[in-house]
């Protein structure tokens, strides 16, 4: 074992925590600074770290740069055209009399995969507002599942940017990423309603009195609330939250005014992803009918190219966004507005494509300078299953600096030159590193702030109702990625 590289690594990760915690240096600065710890304690030559930083950061933004791009363009026409609202009303419909934390869990889930999770909790924040006014109680039940709901598929299910960029930088098949997230969310979504639904009640007493006047009113009934409340589909109809006027301004007269239905509004983000995952499913079944079960040598048959074209993630998204644009904004949408959706698009995503590809550069520098084999070398010697590793780190980065994106990446990167070495699955890898990121968010998580304020929680009652559920969530991924590990691995 090289003492020396594992010191080099060790100094990396260390790098990145204090730069984050304690400068006024961002994630992507602190990532490029921690390549270069790196690189100068593992004895790499200057020249070399560099050349190793710039083609980890081109390769990895090749893969999957304009991927992010794509998806974030994606779910700003779902927020502004309403398809967002009308899918969360058409799920609360569907799962019935008192099952609005179902809902509101599956409505995060669903909104969460086009949609960063923070901006995604305040468009559908309005609509658990208004479902708990209309019940007189439940708000913090409906405001844990969905804030959770939107955590599952904003750490697991590509195209949201992390989970897309850890495939990216493992080398992960994206069908399979996506498959496996959407399995992983669909059996941890029970977990996150039961802890809303145990937990949710007993802070009711505790809301922020603003907060409480806001939802409830003057001289609400605090035991009633606390009880659950009253049924509210049947007034599920009179609930507004969706305004066209505070994205298209003044509706022109004689205009009809904005809005799809739920089938509509799913079409940009379902007909994308199916065929992502039947460019996946159609190779697989072609690599075993024609024997090339080695993905390096496969040469798919003339059958399976049009599926390999139009599933690859960049074509798939870019008919996502045509579809969005044409199909759910009305025909006399000014063509200067909807630009101006897509540039704001393209800003929001514009760090995470940095942070992105600096951690594509990291990753870089930990195989060219020797520190990965040095590190799969130290954890072969162990009992440690090899995918707990990237869980653990991931984990450990997640409490120290916050931002589960910046965990997942700095995982992926120091995973990256392990996978071969240990023989590990990058599909594994992939859902350890995510899973692992989603540990216990507290005060330097944004999201955190975003869900605690908008639900009205403070101190020990925001971290017994949003640090408890992310950790229950992060609790029962370890099961599954052992189950995982042993079908797949």
């Amino acid at each position: 074992m090289d003492v020396q590289l594992l010191l080099a690594l060790a100094l990396g990760i260390a790098a990145i925590v204090f730069l984050v915690l304690r400068t006024r240096l961002d994630a992507f600065l602190a990532l490029i600074v921690a390549a270069l710890v790196t690189g100068l304690v593992a004895g790499q030559d200057v020249i070399d770290i560099l050349a190793s930083l710039t083609d980890g950061f081109g390769s990895t933004m090749a893969s999957i740069g304009l991927v992010i791009g794509l998806g974030v363009a994606v779910g700003k026409i779902l927020e502004v055209s309403g398809a967002a609202d009308a899918l969360a009303r058409a799920f609360l419909r569907a799962f019935g009399k008192g099952k609005e934390p179902w809902a509101m869990g599956t409505v995060g889930a669903l909104v969460s995969i086009p949609v960063f999770c923070d901006s995604g909790f305040v468009i559908m924040n309005p609509l658990a507002r208004s479902i708990a006014r209309v019940k007189k109680g439940a708000y913090v039940t409906l405001c844990l599942a969905l804030g959770c709901g939107m955590t599952l598929t904003h750490h697991m299910v590509p195209p949201t940017p992390g989970p897309l960029a850890v495939t990216g930088i493992l080398g992960a098949d994206l069908g399979a990423v996506i498959l496996t997230g959407l399995i992983f969310t669909v059996i941890l979504l029970p977990v996150v309603v039961a802890y809303a639904k145990w937990m949710g009640p007993k802070l009711e007493p505790h809301l922020n009195e603003k907060v409480a006047v806001d939802v409830y009113g003057e001289n609400h009934d605090v035991a009633k609330a606390v009880a659950g409340g009253d049924d509210a589909q049947s007034k599920l109809d009179t609930i507004v939250t969706y305004r066209p006027e505070d994205y298209f301004g003044e509706i022109p007269e004689g205009r009809k005014r904005p809005g799809v239905n739920a089938f509509i509004g799913s079409l940009p983000l379902f007909i994308p992803l199916l065929l992502i995952v039947l460019n996946t499913v159609t190779a697989a079944i072609d690599q075993a009918g024609t024997g090339q079960l080695d993905a390096d040598e496969y040469e798919p048959s003339a059958w399976v190219q049009p599926f390999i074209f139009l599933g690859d993630p960049v074509i798939a998204l870019v008919i996502g966004v045509v579809l969005a644009v044409y199909v759910l904004l009305p025909r006399w949408t000014p063509r200067t507005r909807v630009h101006s959706w897509l540039a704001e698009a393209a800003s929001s995503a514009g760090l995470i494509l940095l942070i992105t590809g600096a951690g594509g550069g990291f990753g870089q520098v930990l195989r060219d300078s020797g520190v990965g084999d040095a590190l799969a070398q130290a954890i072969a010697a162990t009992a440690l299953p090899a995918f707990l590793v990237p869980f653990f780190i991931a984990s450990l980065v997640r409490i120290a600096q916050g931002s589960g994106t910046v965990a997942m990446i700095t995982a992926a990167s120091v995973t990256a030159p392990l996978v071969g070495a240990l023989g590990l699955s990058p599909l594994i890898a992939t859902m350890a590193c995510v899973c692992g990121s989603m540990v216990f968010s507290y005060f330097n998580d944004s999201y955190f702030w975003v869900v605690t304020k908008f639900t009205g929680l403070d101190g020990v009652h925001a971290l017994k109702g949003w640090s408890g559920i992310t950790t229950a969530v992060w609790l029962g991924s370890l099961p599954l990625l052992f189950l995982a590990n042993l079908v797949i691995g």
